[in-house]
């Protein structure tokens, strides 16, 4: 896992990595399908066919993370679906325990998310997320998804951080990649970010179950 030591800086990703992915794969998986079947006429095989060819036609973009996008591609009322299912929301196992340690090591704890702030607003309100990190980053402020190299320049001019003295922990691959590529000292990929489903092959990244595996790490000092 390197050395925990060199590290000043924790980036962690929201949904799967901190929050349970579970809710969000409802959301979009499950409950848009069903909601567009419904709206539109639809078998929910055609809706779920459809849906999720847009999806894919946007993989990797800061639309597909964008509540305004989607709200107007799919003619659905996101914001009022999410809030109506938010009480799927939930921290995965461990994790408050990993969070507790990081802020008392005193290290840099600061959440980078592509979710959208109404998204990340909502679920701040639910979870208390700001009471750990020292800023909540979305990436729609910066204009690039994580995923995107134009990303990681603009995120280090916003915090001043080493890339060579920071860790940063998440469940997408390609935002691993990109972050690695940027020369982030410490890239660590989650293999369980939905406790419904089996974990997930993260390649040769290094990786855990979920930040639990962690915590005796998290608390040493810096």
């Amino acid at each position: 896992m390197g050395n925990w030591q060199d590290i000043d800086t924790v980036l962690l990703d929201m949904d799967g990595t901190v929050l349970d992915l579970a809710y969000d794969n409802y959301f979009w998986r499950e409950l848009i399908p069903r909601v567009a079947a419904r709206r539109h006429a639809e078998s929910l095989a055609e809706a779920r066919a459809r849906i999720y060819a847009l999806f894919d036609s946007r993989r990797g973009s800061l639309d597909w993370y964008c509540l305004d996008f989607w709200s107007q591609a799919l003619d659905l009322e996101l914001r009022s679906l999410k809030a109506a299912c938010s009480h799927r929301v939930a921290y995965l196992p461990g994790v408050r325990p990993f969070l507790e340690a990081v802020c008392a090591s005193r290290r840099r704890l600061i959440l980078v998310t592509n979710a959208h702030g109404d998204t990340l607003e909502i679920k701040r309100g639910l979870t208390g997320l700001d009471r750990y990190f020292e800023q909540l980053v979305s990436s729609h402020q910066l204009g690039f998804a994580k995923e995107q190299m134009e990303f990681w320049p603009a995120l280090q001019a916003q915090l001043e951080f080493d890339p060579e003295r920071t860790a940063f922990i998440d469940d997408s691959l390609p935002v691993l990649n990109a972050a690695r590529q940027f020369g982030v000292a410490m890239p660590v990929a989650i293999r369980c970010p939905d406790m419904r489903r089996p974990a997930q092959d993260t390649g040769d990244h290094q990786s855990i179950d979920g930040l639990s595996d962690l915590v005796a790490m998290a608390s040493q000092a810096d």
